[in-house]
C-alpha cells in the first residue's frame, strides 16, 4: 500500500469534491479545480473525507496512488486556503509595481519588464521589492513565480537579482585585486 495514497483526503467547510470518468471538480471559496485521476485508480467520498484505491499493485499502479491523493490535496488546500509564494527583490533600483493585470518590474535594463497575470492568478506588491503570488491552483502559482524569478535571477557575486523569500544565495568570492 502507497504511504501517501493510503491517507484519506479530509474536506474542509465549504468544499465539495464531485467525481467524474477520469477527473475530479473541487469546488470552494476561492474557486473550482479539475484533478486528474489515472487510470486504475478509483476514488470514493464518503463523510467529509476522499479515499482512493488502486486496481493492481505494480511500481506503475503504486506510484499514480500517491500522486493522485497528492493532487487533490493540493487542490482542496487551493480552494479552501489559496496557495501563496512570496518573491523578495534585491539591488539598488530594481522594483515592482502592479498596473491592471500586469506587473512592471524595473530590474536595471534600459527598459521596464512587464509581466502578464495569467487567469486565477493575483499580485500584491508591499514595499516596491516584495511581490507575493497568490492564487488556487498551485503549479500555476508555482510557474508564475518561476518565471519573475526567471527576469533577472539573483547574481552570484552581489547578490542582486529576483529571489524566493525562502532561497538562501552562496555568494562567490570575487576577483583579489594586485
Amino acid at each position: 500500500m502507497s504511504r501517501i495514497g493510503k491517507l484519506p483526503v479530509k474536506l474542509p467547510q465549504g468544499v465539495t469534491v464531485t467525481p467524474g470518468a477520469s477527473q475530479l471538480q473541487v469546488k470552494g471559496p476561492k474557486g473550482t479545480l479539475a484533478t486528474p485521476v489515472p487510470t486504475g485508480i478509483t476514488c470514493t467520498v464518503e463523510g467529509g473525507e476522499v479515499k482512493f484505491a488502486r486496481r493492481g499493485d505494480g511500481r506503475q499502479q503504486r506510484a499514480l496512488h500517491g500522486l493522485a491523493r497528492a493532487l487533490l490535496a493540493n487542490a482542496v488546500k487551493g480552494v479552501s486556503v489559496g496557495w501563496t509564494r512570496e518573491l523578495d527583490i534585491q539591488g539598488i533600483g530594481y522594483k515592482a509595481a502592479v498596473q491592471g493585470r500586469t506587473v512592471e518590474f524595473a530590474l536595471g535594463y534600459s527598459h521596464p519588464v512587464p509581466y502578464a497575470l495569467p487567469e486565477g492568478i493575483t499580485v500584491t506588491v508591499e514595499k516596491q521589492t516584495r511581490v507575493s503570488v497568490t492564487g488556487a491552483d498551485r503549479q500555476k502559482v508555482g510557474q508564475v513565480a518561476a518565471e519573475m524569478r526567471s527576469l533577472r535571477p539573483p547574481e552570484p557575486y552581489k547578490g542582486k537579482g529576483i529571489r524566493y523569500m525562502d532561497e538562501v544565495i552562496k555568494k562567490k568570492v570575487g576577483k583579489t585585486g594586485a
